[in-house]
């Protein structure tokens, strides 16, 4: 047997073929090639374990914020558009939902809500005072109603 046997494991670089020049980062078919992105810090030695990091990707995944932006809409719908008695009651209805199934969007949800609830408030009071206005009108029509 020769000395000239290579030896599994080793790493021997074939004799560049006449004519062509070695290109860097290329070896021909068959022999092993180290990695360009290997670190010499962290090889295996002794039999000891190599460690390597685990790259994890993740994505942002929006949350639904439907009912909140929509309980925000119309609760300032309703400070706007006053004269209105449907839109706050939207508010306010919206705003609860959007509380329950959107925690994320909590404040644009308590904020319609808050706004719809002081102007259905408001539609209230008003309500009262006109029917009480009313009343006193018809009594007052009555007492003082003219006489034949």
């Amino acid at each position: 047997m020769s000395d000239q046997t290579p030896q599994y494991g080793s790493q021997q670089q074939p004799p560049a073929q006449p004519g062509y020049p070695q290109q860097p980062g290329y070896q021909q078919p068959g022999y092993p090639q180290q990695s360009p992105y290997q670190q010499p810090g962290y090889q295996q030695q002794y039999g000891q374990p190599v460690y390597q990091q685990t790259v994890v990707y993740t994505s942002y995944q929006p949350q639904p914020k439907g009912f909140s932006i929509t309980s925000l809409v119309l609760g300032i719908a309703s400070v706007l558009f006053g004269f209105t008695f449907l839109v706050p009651i939207g508010a306010v209805i919206f705003g609860i939902v959007g509380i329950r199934r959107e925690p994320t969007a909590k404040g644009m949800s308590i904020t319609g809500l808050i706004l719809g609830a002081v102007m259905l408030v408001g539609w209230i009071i008003l309500l009262v005072l006109w029917l009480s206005l009313a009343f006193w009108a018809v009594g007052a029509a009555s007492v003082y109603g003219t006489t034949s």
